[in-house]
Formats: structure tokens, sequence, C-alpha cells
């Protein structure tokens, strides 16, 4: 595999691009309190946005904007035709360089990343560090909104990002997928922690926490060589194809944003993860070491 390293951006090479007419930034702050069972509970970042933000950027919530409103499952992705929609109103057109960045929690953003690259949108990157890093750097803020521009984003599903149950059903039995488990250790035992319906994991993960990939102080995904190195403790680097998953498609999009990242082109994530999986008793799961 090859990195590639300009999918992550920090503050300096984002101001000094400000002025592109191709550059688009967006504001993915979401604030989630997980609940002991099930999904999280959101609180939208937009009173955040509106308070201050790198200028030209506009606000996009994964939870609001772009999941499935009437989806059986939280934040299910949506429609192909609403995510255009959604991208056409942030003024995205097909060939915009992407910019995410957020406050909190860093795989809201990552969940963004995952439904536009999803979605066909070719070049789209993080601010490495996010918001705390820009304002701690002194960079500009601005109160004032973008100027209204309606994008012609087409994009093209990408199914092969985007796995389903019955991919990960087949999984169980094909030694060539690795199912990585985003999730903190305690859950992918089963021994403690916020669960989606029933403790622990789907049989033959391996686990990876989405927490472990980039420092908790400053909000920085860690060097390339360092993350290459979590990737290989887990075996997943041999493996022909990756499927990774969580409690609801949140810390799943950090692991599928590193591996992107680090250049593996056969990786797709679960969105259902273990808030579909878990609603079906015929379905194992396994807890312990």
């Amino acid at each position: 595999m090859t990195p590639k390293p300009e999918m992550l951006v920090d503050p300096a090479w984002l101001e000094a691009r400000l002025g592109d007419p191709k550059l688009r930034v967006l504001d993915c702050t979401l604030y989630m309190t997980p609940q002991p069972v099930g999904p999280s509970l959101c609180r939208s970042g937009r009173p955040n946005w509106e308070s201050g933000h790198i200028p030209g950027s506009r606000y996009v919530s994964m939870a609001e904007d772009l999941a499935d409103p009437a989806g059986p499952i939280a934040y299910r992705l949506p429609s192909q035709e609403r995510i255009v929609e959604t991208l056409r109103s942030l003024g995205i057109d097909e060939d915009s360089t992407i910019v995410l960045y957020g406050a909190d929690y860093v795989a809201t953003v990552t969940r963004v990343f995952w439904v536009l690259r999803t979605a066909g949108a070719r070049d789209v990157r993080l601010l490495d560090g996010g918001w705390d890093r820009w304002v701690a750097e002194g960079r500009p803020v601005t109160r004032e909104a973008a100027t209204p521009h309606r994008g012609s984003f087409v994009g093209r599903y990408r199914r092969e990002f985007h796995a389903v149950l019955e991919d990960v059903k087949a999984a169980l039995d094909d030694p060539s997928v690795c199912l990585l488990n985003a999730l903190a250790r305690e859950q992918f035992l089963g021994t403690g922690g916020a669960h989606y319906g029933r403790p622990g994991r789907i049989p033959r993960s391996v686990n990876l926490p989405v927490r472990s990939l980039f420092d908790p102080a400053t909000k920085r995904f860690h060097p390339i060589e360092r993350l290459q190195a979590l990737v290989a403790e887990t075996g997943a680097d041999k493996a022909p194809r990756i499927l990774t998953y969580c409690g609801g498609g949140i810390a799943a999009s950090g692991t599928f944003f590193v591996l992107s990242l680090l250049g593996y082109e056969n990786v797709s994530m679960y969105d259902g993860s273990l808030l579909e999986w878990s609603q079906d008793p015929a379905l194992p799961m396994i807890t312990g070491a």
C-alpha cells in the first residue's frame, strides 16, 4: 500500500488556500452522549458554528443532513439522491476539494468522510486536530456565513465501501475477510461500556479501537508509521478484504478513514453495525478473550 498523507491537512495548509474557488470546508461538529444500551444521543454543533467558524465553511451534521430520517437504524446511510442534494446545497462541485473538521468526537467527522466517499466524492480530506487546533494556532475565525452557491455535484454510489448485513453474514465463513471491530476493548470483550442490544462482538472479529488511532488531548492522528504498526498488530494488513464495524457505524468510520489514509483499497464499513446485527437473536455474538 502507498499511504495518502495528503488526506490529512494542517491549519497552515488550509489557511493558505481559503480563497481557492475549488475549496469547500465543512464543519461537522456533533456532540454525542453514549447511552448504556443503544445509539448515542446527538446534539447539533450548528450553534457553535454560528458563534464562530473557519472562514468560508458551512455546517453539516452526519445525524441530520447525511442520514436517512426514516431509517430503522440510527444514522443509516440515506439515498444517493438525498446525499447529492445535500452536497449541492453546500456548494460542492464534482471537482471540489472538501476539507472536513469538527470540535468534538473525531469519528463524527470521519463518518461524514465515509458518507461522502461512498457517494463518490473524489477529494475529501480532514483537518488534523480539527477546530481546537485551528483556534489554538490563532487562525482566522468569523461569524459570517459563506456566500450562497449551489454546487453541481453528481457523484457515483461506491458499493465497495458500503457493507450490508448480508456481506457480514457471508464473512463469517470467509477467512479472506477480516472483521475489524472499532469499539473500546471492554466493549469488544463484552465486559463493560455501552452495548447496542447485546454485549460482545461478531465472531472472528479483531479489535482496533478508534480512540487508539489519535491523541485524545490534541485529536491529531498518530504518524503514518505508528498507524501502520497498530493495523499490523491486528493482522488486518494481511487480509485480502477488511470489513470494519462498531456499534452504529460511527467509530468504524474512523478506522475506515485511517485504512484509506494508509492506502488500503480493500476496505468497507458495515453501516448498520451492532445496532442492526444484535437485533436478530439468531445472529451470533461472542464475549470474552
